[in-house]
């Protein structure tokens, strides 16, 4: 009866269900007049760019930012809002995984992750944690978008920017609901363990196709066990300097079959990565990057590629009732065009500024019904 309520509750608009799209979500037409395809309106966001010319933008002095327009508040919050890690979460506890006869990049990587969960305090950590409650501020922009004919470079768009505020809420294993507003713009996102699923106000209700993965926000400093269950089959790629740390490098990437489950129409995922930077000198988690490499081809128009590159790096850890917890981190995030015949690529810059205000666990009362997807996920799984 509870779950009945919550449904009815979280209806907001029919629509009819389309994959959740992780890459960039340009919506440049009226409300009333949507594309049957995602990629389609990508295609037509970049005609549309390829059109102004060089000076038809204003740029803001000194490099500050003025507030965002609809399409790239649009790319922000499609690209940035609730970006997904490329693999689900290991089910072995990190610690009962075994390091004999396997490789040495393998087991190299897994005393890695035994020095992050020590420096993070989850290994004297008694106390079970069975939720989180995060809130934070953000301040996203949107930088200018080089795009290059062979010889000639045109940059175009303004460094706009807005600031936000973000609602996490995290239920083990696997559960999470994230309410996230810029600007003028609300996304709310979720999953129950089986569903991960998104509403936007310019696209409505999504739910992704493909395996279950946790949300990258979570895995970025905000929970070292599910961070360090992400890395547990990873490799150790050797040593890399950030900024003024000497770090660990692990690589993580999504096998093809999962990658395959994830093919929206035209569009096929070639392969998405993810690494890990973690301090030699502190063993935690100071930068984290993932390349998303996604290939469209629909008839009668040329292969294009589109190569989507998030990197944050994480710091300004704190102690929260034992546990070091990341409370601010800057993401920038480059969408790169680029065609197999054609001369002509765009690239696209935009970041990210956050800080974490508050993180509680073990929220007294929160339970599965505050994770039960929006009823229109259900109706468009249950149809025929």
């Amino acid at each position: 009866m509870m779950a009945s309520k919550a449904r009815r509750r979280q209806r907001w608009c029919t629509q009819p269900l389309t994959p959740l799209m992780e890459g960039p979500d340009f919506e440049v037409q009226d409300e009333g007049s949507k594309k049957e395809s995602s990629w389609e309106v990508i295609r037509e966001w970049f005609r549309t760019q390829r059109g102004f010319p060089s000076g038809s933008f204003s740029v803001s002095p000194y490099g500050s930012s003025v507030p965002a327009k609809g399409p790239d508040l649009r790319l922000l919050l499609g690209v940035l809002g609730c970006p997904l890690s490329p693999i689900p979460l290991v089910n072995d506890p990190i610690h009962l995984l075994h390091i004999k006869d396997i490789p040495i990049e393998t087991s190299t990587a897994h005393y890695i992750i035994q020095q992050y969960l020590a420096a993070t305090g989850c290994l004297k950590q008694q106390k079970c944690m069975k939720n989180m409650y995060t809130t934070g501020i953000v301040k996203m922009i949107c930088c200018e978008t080089e795009i290059s004919s062979g010889k000639n470079v045109k940059t175009v768009g303004t460094r706009s920017g807005e600031n936000g505020c973000f609602v996490l809420w995290q239920m083990s294993p696997g559960m999470w609901s994230l309410e996230l507003v810029v600007g003028t713009n609300k996304v709310i996102a979720g999953s129950n363990g089986k569903i991960v699923w998104r509403h936007t106000p310019w696209l409505g209700t999504h739910a992704a196709k493909g395996p279950q993965r946790p949300l990258r926000r979570i895995i970025q400093g905000l929970d070292p066990k599910s961070t360090a269950s992400l890395f547990g089959n990873a490799q150790c790629l050797g040593e890399k300097r950030i900024g003024d740390d000497e770090c660990f490098v692990l690589k993580v990437a999504a096998d093809h079959a999962a990658v395959k489950e994830r093919n929206e129409g035209p569009a096929e995922v070639i392969r998405h990565v993810l690494y890990g930077y973690f301090s030699q000198k502190s063993g935690l988690l100071i930068y984290m990057e993932d390349s998303h490499l996604t290939r469209v081809q629909s008839p009668g128009n040329d292969t294009v590629y589109w190569e989507t590159t998030i990197g944050s790096s994480i710091g300004d850890y704190r102690d929260v009732d034992g546990v070091l917890i990341a409370h601010q981190g800057r993401t920038i995030a480059t969408v790169f065009r680029f065609g197999e015949e054609s001369m002509q690529h765009s690239r696209t810059r935009m970041e990210e500024v956050w800080r974490i205000d508050d993180v509680v666990f073990n929220v007294p009362g929160l339970s599965m019904d505050y994770f039960i997807p929006p009823a229109d996920i259900f109706d468009g799984l249950h149809s025929p």
